[in-house]
């Protein structure tokens, strides 16, 4: 895979490198904030929904340390048990995160609106389909299932488990271009809802393209998204669009329905021999 130079690649767009939830699945970006909800108050800690949010991106393991690195959460957990959380503390949440995060996956494993479209245009157009993810693979096997139950099969997946770094470090998004057969970095989009999620597409080299309302950012399900006036759902988008403009991401859109137009003008980017 070539890193080439702006003059002598002009495209087009190979493959486009999806996030999971609360990019193609679970609006919201639900799921996991309800399981990392749940193992702290298993241990009489309560976490806040926005304190369970902060780290969304990081891998599932990383995303526990990070929790009670807060100076509130640690405060709380020594209220709770004497003294700060060991490793040994934190390797028990994550063995608890597992086997609930499946659980959730029953509530929580329906594709996003747009994405069968988008997915059924990429292969007429002969687009390559990769995903990554914070979900350990014993989680990804499961949700990969149900995706597949609802027509979403992509042509490589790469779990945080399979890298040696998470994001916001690029190994999950060149494994995924390198397993999808890419041959230049740049003809690469990497589109995600989280911030350390676009941060590794970045250091990765691709193109970015930050979704500001289906995921982490907004935080609400499909229902409570589409109930809200236009002038509301403005707002939200507003506000979430600054977090993830703030990465750096060449675009923000709401949510991957908006993810056409944005193709269309990489590919006329790279056409003019624009680089990432």
């Amino acid at each position: 895979m070539s890193n080439g130079t702006a003059g002598n690649f002009t495209g087009p767009v190979e493959a486009i490198i999806f996030d999971n939830a609360g990019t193609i699945v679970d609006f919201g970006c639900i799921a996991p904030v309800m399981a990392f909800v749940e193992i702290f108050k298993r241990r009489d800690v309560d976490i806040t929904v926005a304190e369970a949010r902060e780290p969304m991106g990081a891998a599932k393991r990383d995303h526990i340390v990070q929790l009670v690195a807060m100076p509130r959460v640690a405060e709380a957990w020594k209220q709770a048990h004497g003294d700060a959380p060991t490793e040994a503390d934190v390797d028990a949440m994550y063995a608890d995160f597992l086997p609930l995060q499946v659980q959730c996956l029953t509530d929580y494993s329906t594709v996003i609106p747009g994405t069968p479209d988008l997915f059924a245009n990429l292969r007429k157009e002969g687009v390559g389909i990769a995903t990554t993810t914070g979900y350990p693979s014993e989680v990804m096997d499961v949700l990969s299932a149900k995706l597949a139950e609802q027509g979403i099969v992509p042509d490589a997946m790469v779990c945080a488990s399979d890298v040696a770094h998470g994001r916001p470090y690029p190994d999950m998004c060149l494994t995924a271009a390198m397993k999808a057969g890419v041959k230049n970095v740049k003809a690469c989009v990497n589109v995600d809802d989280s911030a350390p999620g676009l941060e590794a597409g970045l250091a990765a080299g691709m193109w970015t393209v930050g979704l500001a309302c289906s995921g982490n950012e907004v935080g609400l399900s499909y229902d409570e998204w589409t109930a809200l006036s236009d002038g509301e759902r403005d707002t939200h988008f507003a506000r979430a669009r600054k977090g993830l403009d703030a990465t750096g991401a060449h675009y923000v859109v709401p949510t991957i329905g908006d993810l056409a137009p944005v193709l269309a003008d990489i590919n006329r980017r790279l056409a003019a021999g624009e680089k990432p």
